[in-house]
């Protein structure tokens, strides 16, 4: 699975957002995802032993990611949370790259949404934590939900090859 990629054009994201409006994005996400009971608290945690991210690229006049890391066990929670409807007796690996992966969507969706556009969404991915991109070109929120700890990362894009693969189209 490729990691955001790609030459960042315009202004930083610290131009565009800050953690308060990643935070409410977050918020509203957890409320219509992950179920009306379930908050995110604005603490940071310790470090994931086993960590696993989804993310979604944006491309467009700003170019990166958004990025959702915690612990695979957090993730796995998080699955069965999304999937409330028919919830699975055991996770396995393709129901956190759905349920996972389409948090990390959603999230990427209200982010582009106050982006300058036209700008684009990539297909989610799910895998290691990808490439930090510079500090001048993040937006990160540290937060807690069921006392385990969780990162969204808003962040612009490293200088590698581009990932193509879209699933949206510009607006």
């Amino acid at each position: 699975m490729s990691a955001p990629t790609g030459p960042t054009t315009g202004p930083s994201i610290s131009e565009l957002l800050d953690a308060d409006v990643v935070r409410s994005i977050a918020d509203d996400v957890w409320l219509a995802m992950v179920g009306e009971d379930e908050v995110l608290l604005p603490l940071p945690g310790p470090a994931p032993e086993h960590p696993l991210s989804a993310w979604v690229e944006v491309v467009g006049p700003w170019n990166g990611a958004v990025v959702l890391t915690c612990d695979r066990a957090t993730a796995e929670e998080l699955t069965r949370c999304v999937l409330r409807a028919n919830p699975p007796e055991h996770v396995v690996d393709e129901d956190v790259e759905d349920a996972f992966g389409e948090l990390a969507n959603v999230l990427g969706g209200g982010v582009k949404s106050l982006l300058p556009g036209p700008s684009a969404l990539g297909l989610p991915e799910v895998g290691p934590t990808p490439s930090a991109a510079p500090a001048s070109d993040t937006c990160r929120v540290d937060a807690q939900w069921r006392g385990q700890s969780l990162t969204i990362s808003v962040q612009g894009a490293t200088p590698a090859s581009s990932h193509t693969e879209r699933n949206e189209v510009p607006l």
